[in-house]
């Protein structure tokens, strides 16, 4: 039987009881710094690769705040997209969607096209960068994941409320438990270019959590611990 995680005082949340180190520089020079295992690294989880999803770097921050030493399996980005999250735009500094700037054999050179909200129509244009990995975001977390070698990934975005996978792994599985999301096998369009096609391309198990619509404090609330034992305790 392991062990119960054992979290730190409320009062010692503030800040972090680790700490992060380089792994590259953002379009703007802003360092690019992630959370490194203790020991082998079989986990890599990222956040805020668009900078309008903020929730998803402020979510992965409290679930990390809450544990006294790092985890001993799982590397942790909390923002692949500094640039953006600073500007509050879902592109870097250059008005590229970094999750279309990945070298998959689908990257294509066309306007990305988003929306501002879940109800807004696919009209907001964004670039695809000038060609695959042409961002130094992009190049610098491709280096990352070659250094780590982890065996799976999960990408955080928001807000659909899902899990997407292509099967039912167990991770899958467990994270449909913590987060009480359903299982889906692709968003319903196309994603030229993104990081989950490159994964799967690269025989790199990707999971895309996409978090629920909803208010930050309860965001923390209901997924803060949950998240961290599952942190802590991946293997």
């Amino acid at each position: 039987m392991s062990t119960p995680i054992s979290y730190r005082d409320i009062k010692d949340q503030g800040s972090f009881a680790f700490e992060p180190i380089q792994y590259g520089f953002s379009e703007m020079g802003i360092p690019l710094t992630y959370f490194p295992p203790s020991d082998d690294c079989r986990l890599l989880v990222f956040a805020g690769i668009h900078g309008e999803e903020p929730e998803t770097t402020f979510l992965l921050s409290r679930a990390l705040r809450c544990l006294f030493c790092p985890p001993r399996h799982v590397a942790i980005v909390l923002c692949a997209n500094p640039d953006g999250m600073l500007r509050g735009t879902r592109g870097n500094a250059h008005g590229v969607d970094l999750n279309r700037n990945f070298p998959a054999l689908n990257w294509s050179s066309e306007p990305v096209l988003t929306r501002l909200t879940l109800e807004s129509p696919r009209e907001t244009r964004l670039s695809p960068g000038g060609g695959p990995q042409s961002e130094a975001e992009t190049r610098a977390l491709l280096s990352l994941l070659s250094t780590l070698n982890p065996r799976a990934v999960i990408a955080m975005h928001a807000p659909i409320g899902c899990v997407d996978c292509a099967t039912h792994s167990p991770l899958v599985q467990t994270l449909e438990s913590i987060f009480e999301l359903p299982w889906k096998q692709g968003l319903g369009y196309q994603t030229p270019g993104s990081f989950g096609t490159w994964a799967e391309e690269a025989s790199l198990d990707c999971v895309t959590l996409e978090l629920p619509r909803m208010a930050l404090e309860l965001l923390a609330a209901n997924y803060a611990q949950p998240f961290a034992t599952f942190i802590a305790e991946f293997y």
